[in-house]
């Protein structure tokens, strides 16, 4: 018996695609960039399933290559090239909602819920689930923690990491690890959730996780700031950590990438003339309705707007205003894409070095590719700018010959980035495009420490192979 048919005796034959069009879909990243044939793509729908689909698959010699979403920007969900023969592990058939408790604010979900639905089940019990970003329609919780996934909202409640109680994972030899406790405090040996948080599949397969929730937030304030320089933005921060309102995002955006949003975006609506040369989008909140949050804003920034900090601004009037603003941040990447070929960076540098990473990124990017066009934009309030590199307008050969007339970009954003303190993955995780600069930027006391665990966990490397780990 072959082993695709030993796997579809487990799951189900619908459940178990091996046709090359059924396939087709999770042998390519989102962007194109890695593409690699699996044996199979196969989707369980239990955690039984899984732990018996990965014990046949260690009885049959086949690698997996867990997936959610496959919205990841690191080709971390596809099985490489050249590797050895994989199979797809999605887990979108487990997307259930085991239990939500509004008084123990903690919500139970498997890995293959999609992080808006959660976002969804949390409102209806009256609670928060406060990740977000551009992809958690389609994003899904075993993705996000995999990737230790991050958002808008990472300065207030941090990246997901932060959000989780507990873990079930099933282990490379197929056990069982059920960890989902939500208890608060326990300090009963190691934390070992966090190990798998982050990992990208390497170590085992997240199948459920406890999550912790947050008051609902009755009162919401943004606005569309513009402002002259990365260095007045980080004062405007200040003031708005100092106001006394929680502080939920703050976003740096430089003109160039409200212009590709706005040249690009459907039904978009720039709330201000694109002619500052940095703008802000900023949003304070509270959990009870009468703080006055819009008297706090408006105070903050008539004070900027009075020392220069700002230089305009326009707030959001209505909810509809309000998610007006963040559609022009979310729809950003795609509308990046569709202004064609370019290089990405995801680096992360303390958030008072925002400004220094800027001004060097900016000024050896210029002078090395002079006719690229530079964009810049993140979260300037946890420190993670996304910094790029497009190709010339009207650039007609492809992007393969842009990566190839950009080498060297990606090597010398992330290496300013790490000598201001930074990293160069903040959010995205690290899959195959970052594996050069673990080799590079990772201490070799950290990656020792990092193998003898992948050793001791996998030690036939058949969990997701070729990632991570240089």
């Amino acid at each position: 018996m072959s082993a695709p048919e030993i796997l579809s005796r487990i799951v189900g034959p619908a459940a178990c695609l091996t046709s090359a069009d059924d396939v087709a879909p999770y042998a390519v990243d989102w962007r194109g960039s890695y593409r690699g044939t699996p044996a199979a793509v196969v989707k369980p729908a239990t955690t039984a399933e899984v732990s018996n689909v990965v014990r046949a698959c260690g009885e049959t010699g086949l690698a997996i290559v867990p997936a959610g979403g496959r919205t990841g920007l690191c080709g971390g969900t596809v099985p490489p090239a050249n590797g050895p023969q994989s199979i797809v592990l999605s887990l979108e058939r487990m997307n259930r909602v085991r239990s939500i408790d509004a008084l123990d604010f903690s919500i139970v979900a498997e890995a293959g819920c999609v992080v808006q639905n959660i976002q969804q089940a949390a409102a209806d019990a009256g609670r928060l689930f406060p990740i977000q970003w551009g992809a958690q329609g389609t994003a899904q919780i075993g993705g996000m923690l995999s990737t230790n996934a991050g958002g808008i909202r990472t300065l207030k409640w941090g990246n997901a990491r932060e959000l989780v109680l507990g873990l079930e994972v099933v282990l490379p030899d197929g056990r069982v690890l059920d960890d989902l406790r939500r208890v608060r405090k326990d300090n009963s040996g190691y934390a070992l959730r966090h190990l798998f948080i982050g990992a990208e599949g390497t170590l085992g397969v997240i199948t459920a996780a406890a999550l912790r929730l947050q008051p609902v937030l009755k009162r919401v304030e943004t606005a569309f700031v513009a402002v002259p320089s990365p260095e007045a933005a980080l004062a405007l921060y200040g003031r708005f950590m100092d106001s006394g309102a929680d502080l939920v995002a703050f976003e740096l955006c430089a003109r160039y990438c409200m212009e590709t949003a706005a040249k690009h975006g459907v039904g978009l609506r720039m709330p201000l003339p694109l002619e500052s040369p940095w703008f802000v989008m900023v949003e304070i909140a509270a959990a009870h309705p009468s703080v006055p949050l819009r008297e706090m804003l408006e105070e903050v920034l008539s004070e900027a707007i009075e020392t220069g900090e700002a230089t305009d601004a326009s707030l959001a009037d209505s909810e509809a205003q309000r998610l007006g603003i963040w559609k022009i941040r979310e729809d950003y990447p795609e509308c990046s894409r569709l202004e064609g070929p370019a290089v990405n960076t995801d680096t992360a540098v303390p958030v008072s070095a925002v400004p220094a990473f800027l001004e060097k990124a900016i000024r050896e990017v210029a002078a090395r590719w002079p006719e690229g066009r530079i964009s810049a934009i993140g979260h300037a309030g946890d420190g993670n700018i996304h910094f790029g590199l497009h190709a010339p307008a009207g650039w007609s050969h492809g992007r393969p010959a842009w990566a190839e007339r950009a080498d060297g970009f990606e090597a010398l954003v992330n290496a300013i980035a790490v000598s201001l303190g930074g990293s160069f993955s903040a959010e995205h995780g690290i899959g195959v495009s970052k594996r050069h600069a673990m080799a590079t930027h990772k201490s070799p006391i950290a990656l020792d420490v990092m193998r003898q665990i992948k050793a001791a966990l996998d030690p036939e490397t058949r969990m997701n192979p070729g990632k991570v780990l240089p």
